[in-house]
């Protein structure tokens, strides 16, 4: 599956130099230029390797069981004299949170493709994901080696599928079995890999001759002058200098020339430089290196409103912690602006507490190296700090945020309110995706309840898109989670990492409800506690949303509105939101409704608690009184299988309530894209290898919440009330 790998350069040299080839086995990255405090490295006595199982950034047993990047992992090391912060990033659909907040924090991405698949299921996503933060990106079609792999389909992929424009740097020599080198398509040059060598160390790299090459000269003078036209396109000052000087003959166009430009057409995301190689043998992997300190912007490059307010001072984000037995929490951060030392006192600003780092690591996998300090624009692992999440704004102190949300206020930006002075500051954190699956979770005993606690709570913080919550009528813990794999490697990692043998019941399906009509409500509650009279009555309306919303939307009356205080309001805000956690039919939250408070009568001396109450109660009734729907999940499934197995798959897919879109042809392969809800996908991995004899593979991702027809939705109820 192809996945994003991520960069951050900074543009001073290194002094000393230390070359690590350990990072070129597996090309997932992110990226950065600064100066070297010590030099670092393994020594190995073979290169590890993904086929191996022993690649340095999946180094979780379970990544290594399977050969899938579970957790994104960071590695610092040198090229050429350029300093290189690399993250690999998972490309399953059930971790696309661990790619999300990594590319919150990374100048530049590599996206990483099968060149006999091209653009898959999950590579849209993980596009779109490239796309929202404005990452400049480079494509390195890997695999060139393997049966099938074509680098025109691969490219006409991009093209049509990303929309995105693909600048060909390289051309591939041979492919499938007979690939055995890249052309250098802006130098005219050939690099060519030692067939014998398995580590990919050695290439020559040769000038391409009329005499020796005549027909792959004559394709690279075409490929150069279709990429000086492309790039001149999309690059007014290279079009003056191409038009002015060059119209006459492409070829005396200096590289150097064409290199800036595009440098800068990548990093104003107009194009896409697009590279080839095969990673097992390392081949193409050097050039690659090449590419992302030549082409992806340094951290000076990206450019970041923020800063200017900083002046600076110290201001980074927390975007990852892990926990370790000895150390404690490890909190990845990126440093944006200032320095980060030992024993330094920082400011969190989304937790409005100070905390102290004790020791400051170079992420380095599974092992890390201490170092006296390190700067903006490199990614720091920092240890005690007890108090920080993902998605924080970690500043050197309070009155640094305070002065900074100053100086933004001179520059002219909105007033704010002054309590709302830090917000202005915090870096924008992570958006996590609502679960879809969600299970119960037993210790072996009791005993080891307040075990299994602390294992969860853990691994909530290290993993946003896990959510725990206990159920109120049954008292058990109900784990929630992204798809049958995300949870299947929280039960795995609970054994492993903690020692406790829990129980998992059937996993469920996360359904959702909604209403179908307007409905009215009132209701009154009296209650004297003490010497204290509470007494509140409550007349609301609830309506369906036309607009998809996963909070109900409140309206008030022009007479309730008047006399409202504000804490009043966040009570009855509080008892709307409550109400809506279950719904009347499955206990599921409520989405896409409504909601209009046509009277609020309070008796004095009443609280808010109080009023949460009432108005819960009556939302409850009000929910109860309408036509109700039970919404369910739809999956986007792409099924990839040999045309000699098509015919049972879209049968068995027909069976599953499965809507198919098209069916695209793929090398000899079929393409089967349609839509399949997630309840009648359950195990589906295990059925479509005993229909296929193995031989296919398949994709999900959430789309979004359907209404269920009545017939599906009457046979779910009764199943749940335990009549089927």
């Amino acid at each position: 599956m192809s996945n994003l790998r991520i960069f951050a350069v900074n543009h001073k040299k290194i002094s000393s130099l230390h070359i690590d080839n350990v990072c070129c086995s597996k090309i997932r990255a992110n990226l950065r230029r600064l100066k070297l405090h010590l030099p670092h490295g393994r020594n190995y006595s073979s290169l590890p390797d993904v086929d191996d199982g022993d690649t340095v950034t999946d180094f979780m047993a379970q990544e290594r069981e399977r050969g899938i990047t579970i957790q994104s992992a960071a590695v610092t090391f040198d090229w050429k004299g350029y300093r290189i912060n690399l993250i690999d990033t998972p490309g399953h659909v059930d971790f696309t949170l661990e790619v999300e907040r990594c590319l919150r924090v990374l100048d530049g991405a590599v996206a990483v493709f099968d060149a006999s698949a091209g653009v898959e299921a999950q590579t849209l996503t993980v596009w779109r994901q490239a796309d929202k933060h404005k990452i400049p990106r480079i494509c390195f079609l890997n695999k060139m080696d393997k049966t099938g792999a074509s680098f025109n389909y691969a490219v006409e992929s991009i093209r049509e599928k990303l929309k995105a424009k693909p600048l060909l740097l390289q051309l591939p020599i041979g492919e499938a079995k007979t690939f055995k080198g890249v052309v250098d398509v802006v130098n005219k040059e050939k690099l060519l890999w030692n067939l014998n060598s398995d580590d990919g160390k050695n290439f020559e790299r040769k000038p391409l001759l009329e005499v020796s090459d005549p027909q792959l000269l004559k394709e690279t003078t075409e490929a150069r002058n279709a990429l000086i036209e492309q790039v001149a396109d999309l690059d007014d000052e290279f079009a003056n200098l191409v038009l002015g000087e060059f119209s006459e003959n492409f070829d005396l166009l200096p590289a150097e020339k064409l290199q800036t430009a595009i440098h800068r057409v990548t990093l104003a995301q107009t194009a896409v430089p697009v590279l080839c190689g095969s990673a097992l043998k390392n081949k193409g992997v050097q050039p690659l290196l090449d590419a992302i300190t030549m082409y992806l912007p340094s951290p000076e490059e990206r450019n970041y409103e923020f800063l200017q307010w900083y002046k600076g001072d110290l201001c980074a984000l927390a975007f990852k912690v892990l926990h370790d037995k000895q150390r404690g929490p490890l909190v990845f951060m990126r440093i944006y602006s200032g320095m980060i030392k030992p024993q330094l006192a920082i400011h969190n600003i989304n937790g409005n507490c100070t905390e102290r780092i004790s020791r400051l690591l170079l992420p380095f996998a599974d092992q890390h190296v201490e170092i006296p300090s390190l700067t903006a624009g490199n990614i720091a692992l920092t240890v005690g700090l007890k108090h920080t999440a993902t998605g924080d704004t970690i500043v050197s102190s309070k009155s640094s945020a305070l002065a900074a949300a100053r100086r933004a206020e001179r520059k002219g930006e909105k007033k704010h309110r002054e309590n709302n002075e830090a917000e202005r500051l915090l870096l924008a954190g992570v958006e996590i995706p609502e679960p879809v699956f969600f299970c119960t979770i037993e210790p072996p005993s009791m005993a080891k309840q307040p075990d299994l606690d602390h294992a969860l709570k853990c691994l909530q913080r290290e993993d946003p898109s896990l959510k725990v919550k206990l159920d109120p009528d049954s008292g058990q813990t109900i784990l929630c989670g992204m798809g049958e794999l995300h949870i299947e490697i929280i039960h795995d990692r609970i054994k492993r990492e903690y020692g406790l043998e829990t129980y998992l019941g059937p996993l469920q399906v996360a359904y959702r409800e909604t209403i179908l009509n307007s409905v009215r409500a009132t209701d009154a509650l009296d209650r004297t506690l003490g010497d204290k009279r509470h007494l509140v009555t409550v007349e609301l309306e609830a309506k369906p949303l036309e607009t998809s919303s996963l909070q109900p939307v409140i309206d008030y009356a022009q007479s309730v509105t008047q006399d409202l205080s504000q804490a009043s309001q966040e009570a009855v805000e509080n008892g709307i939101h409550s109400a809506c956690l279950q719904g009347p039919l499955l206990g599921s939250p409520i989405q896409d409704v409504a909601v209009t408070l046509h009277s609020l009568v309070i008796h004095p001396g009443t609280s808010t608690t109080m009023i949460s109450a009432c108005v819960s109660r009556c939302m409850q009734k009000a929910l109860k009184k309408a036509d109700k729907q039970i919404l369910e999940p739809l999956m986007n499934l792409e099924v990839t299988v040999p045309r000699d197995y098509l015919s049972p798959v879209l049968a068995d897919l027909a069976q599953r309530r499965g809507n198919i879109q098209e069916i695209q042809t793929r090398q000899d392969n079929k393409v089967v894209i349609g839509f399949v809800p997630l309840a009648e996908i359950m195990g589906y991995s295990t059925v479509l290898r005993t229909l296929t004899s193995g031989s296919a593979t398949f994709a999900l991702e959430l789309s979004n919440y359907q209404a269920m027809n009545p017939q599906d939705q009457s046979t779910l109820l009764s199943r749940r009330s335990g009549l089927t």
